[in-house]
């Protein structure tokens, strides 16, 4: 009888309310969603959030430990990073960050969707790199977020 109590609890907080973030400019948003590629040397990120699960939830982004912002649902983030090397992005869950470790070639943009899905006590979140074709047509559904809004790290 307990379990299901706290399930539904559970299920009700992932599925009501709704977090918020501060945003960016429509002009930059819409400059973002040009698509355009990043200067030499360089790698252009779009994390994006459009789950349905978890619209009360906020979960921070970083790159290389370093905040990209901390998500909302419908929101996206563009960032630069050193192209030709591994960066390590990673998102806050429930218990302990779920990381991604990706190359990423200079020249070109990389799109990361974060989802997220039911845990223990509170909502976690999770990371997939999905294609350029699929990561357009997502980010473009979507409106671009302020970035470095992050909670300290956990050790």
């Amino acid at each position: 009888m307990k379990k299901s109590i706290y399930v539904a609890l559970a299920v009700s907080v992932l599925m009501t309310g709704c977090a918020s973030v501060n945003m960016a400019s429509k002009e930059q948003s819409a400059k973002a969603k040009e698509f355009q590629l990043p200067p030499e040397g360089k790698s252009g990120v779009y994390l994006y959030r459009n789950s349905v699960l978890g619209k009360a939830l906020s979960k921070d982004l970083r790159i290389d430990g370093n905040c990209v912002g901390a998500s909302a649902p419908d929101v996206f983030f563009y960032t630069q990073v050193d192209g030709g090397k591994t960066h390590t992005v990673e998102t806050e869950s429930e218990f302990s960050p779920n990381k991604l470790e990706l190359f990423f070639e200079s020249g070109k943009n990389y799109f990361i969707r974060q989802f997220i899905k039911v845990g223990l006590m509170v909502g976690g979140a999770d990371l997939e790199q999905v294609t350029e074709a699929q990561g357009k047509a997502d980010v473009a559904k979507l409106e671009m977020a302020e970035g470095g809004q992050c909670r300290p790290p956990v050790k």
